[in-house]
């Protein structure tokens, strides 16, 4: 089987760092009530950094553990919502910045399972192309930009961030399961900007099927949400460990979409695997959607709690509504 083999990792955490107490200032909550319901305690938020900058210092990271030029890069993907531009891709910009020029490049949204989404991919690639050598798989969000921080319930809940990996082609274990039910959509959701074409005649509505949100803030049914979540993701493990009749407690360790702690260890429950498999790293950065899993992941790699050898299992959901599992070996 054509596996992937990661030859390197790396993040970028913002410096700036806001508390629960901090949230207390600007909204009614308090510290006791946020680490009750999502188990997060701090979360980084950009002070100025672009999303285009904060994935190439993690791009730049993830190229200096693995050992390899820049120039070898053959295949960019960059998996976020939040790009600085509507046009040139953020893919491109970290092509500009990390000097992988001629590499294809570009940018996928899956929302929060966006990096299981572009790891899947990259292995696609990578299997019918072989001019390409080695992929990058970045994550980079800037999500303190769609927040609203009127909104008690979830301005709480997201950080900014970026993650990044280095891989190519192996020999090895590897199966995924990827998917989304579009009938979610008005769940979890953020608008575009309206356009303002002065020709514009008749604005007539067109039903969107979403609900009412606060101009291009972000907007979250919680209670939606984490019914989705709480059955996605172990749906998504199992069916990808089903690909290949794998034993889902062979599994080494589970790195999933760092949301909330009350559905990841509902999630682990419903699948019937001890949490003591599930790294979570949530409590240091919040929701920082596609970037929450490989930040998880280079934590994991760098602190030793994933080493050669494991089975490794991502899994994520998102905004779509989106899910994804890849399982390999690390």
């Amino acid at each position: 089987m054509q596996g992937l083999k990661i030859l390197g990792t790396g993040s970028y955490t913002p410096e700036l760092t806001v508390t629960n107490d901090d949230m207390a200032k600007i909204v009614d909550t308090n510290d006791e009530w946020i680490k009750t319901r999502t188990g997060m305690s701090v979360r980084h938020y950009n002070n100025g950094e672009p999303s285009w900058y904060m994935g190439t210092m993690a791009s730049k990271q993830a190229i200096e553990a693995a050992g390899i030029s820049p120039e070898d890069i053959g295949l960019i993907i960059d998996t976020t919502i939040t790009p600085d531009f509507h046009t040139p891709s953020t893919a491109c910009m970290v092509q500009r910045e990390i000097g992988a020029i001629g590499s294809i490049a570009m940018d996928i949204n899956a929302a929060c399972s966006g990096f299981v989404y572009g790891f899947d991919m990259a292995r696609r690639y990578l299997m019918t192309d072989e001019s390409i050598k080695y992929a990058l798989v970045v994550a980079n969000e800037d999500l303190t930009k769609l927040v609203d921080f009127q909104d008690r319930g979830s301005c709480i809940l997201f950080g900014d961030g970026a993650a990044a990996v280095i891989v190519e082609l192996s020999e090895g274990m590897f199966t995924s399961f990827i998917g989304a039910d579009g009938n979610g959509t008005k769940y979890l959701f953020a608008r575009a900007a309206v356009p303002q074409n002065p020709f514009i005649t008749d604005r007539k509505k067109y039903s969107d099927g979403m609900p009412e949100g606060r101009d291009q803030y972000l907007f979250q049914d919680g209670r939606e949400v984490y019914k989705f979540a709480t059955k996605a993701l172990p749906n998504a493990a199992l069916k990808a460990a089903e690909k290949i009749g794998l034993d889902i407690n062979d599994v080494d360790v589970f790195i999933p979409h760092q949301a909330n702690i009350r559905i990841i260890e509902t999630a682990a429950k419903n699948m019937g695997v001890s949490m003591d498999k599930f790294f979570v790293n949530l409590h240091e950065h919040g929701n920082t959607s596609s970037a929450s899993i490989p930040i998880a992941l280079d934590d994991a790699i760098r602190t030793g709690r994933v080493k050669r050898g494991d089975k490794i299992c991502l899994v994520g959901f998102g905004a779509g509504l989106t899910y994804a599992a890849a399982i390999f070996e690390y």
